[in-house]
């Protein structure tokens, strides 16, 4: 699979197991069409009682699986909307008003503190002040893009010449 940007590919990724325990792994590049597989086989099986051992074993540590998940989800989208906004700042730096750059580049850094540490809630404080931020920039941003395309958009008058010899009709085909 061709590399791509950060955030650009998307790729769905399939997991098979079948009734012998062999795994088949594709992913997909939706983008392009590209697949590669791969088929995982066990080399030995796992008795009765280790199966029941580790089922055991994964719903002691359920809790501990949701909580490691969710701060992993917090980091990677902390790191997402750092890295978003960081190219915000140097593609649009010419556009910042006022404090409005002053005010994400400060969230920005707060988020990168967090992210240094291991509370979660700090980083998704952090992250929520940032993306308050910068979301108020660009909304204002799509907002002067708006008005700009509809007092660039021509207008046209209601009746012109070239309307008038315009004949509306509709072909009937009789067989």
């Amino acid at each position: 699979m061709p590399p791509a940007p950060r955030g650009v590919p998307q790729i769905e990724v399939t997991f098979d197991i079948d009734a012998n325990g062999i795994v088949h792994v594709s992913a997909k590049d939706t983008a392009t069409g590209a697949t590669q597989s791969m088929t995982i086989t066990g080399g030995s099986s796992l008795s009765k009682d280790d199966i029941d051992r580790m089922v055991r074993d994964a719903e002691a540590h359920a809790d501990d699986d949701r909580r490691r998940r969710e701060e992993a989800e917090v980091r990677n989208n902390a790191d997402g909307l750092v890295y978003s906004t960081e190219k915000l700042l140097t593609d649009q730096a010419d556009s910042f008003q006022g404090d409005e750059k002053a005010n994400v580049e400060a969230a920005l850094a707060e988020v990168k503190s967090a992210l240094e540490g291991t509370d979660t809630a700090a980083i998704k404080a952090a992250t929520e002040k940032l993306l308050g931020a910068s979301q108020s920039f660009s909304q204002r941003l799509y907002e002067e893009a708006a008005k700009a395309s509809t007092t660039s958009a021509p207008t046209s008058a209601s009746t012109t010449e070239d309307d008038e010899s315009i004949v509306d009709a509709e072909i009937v085909d009789e067989k």
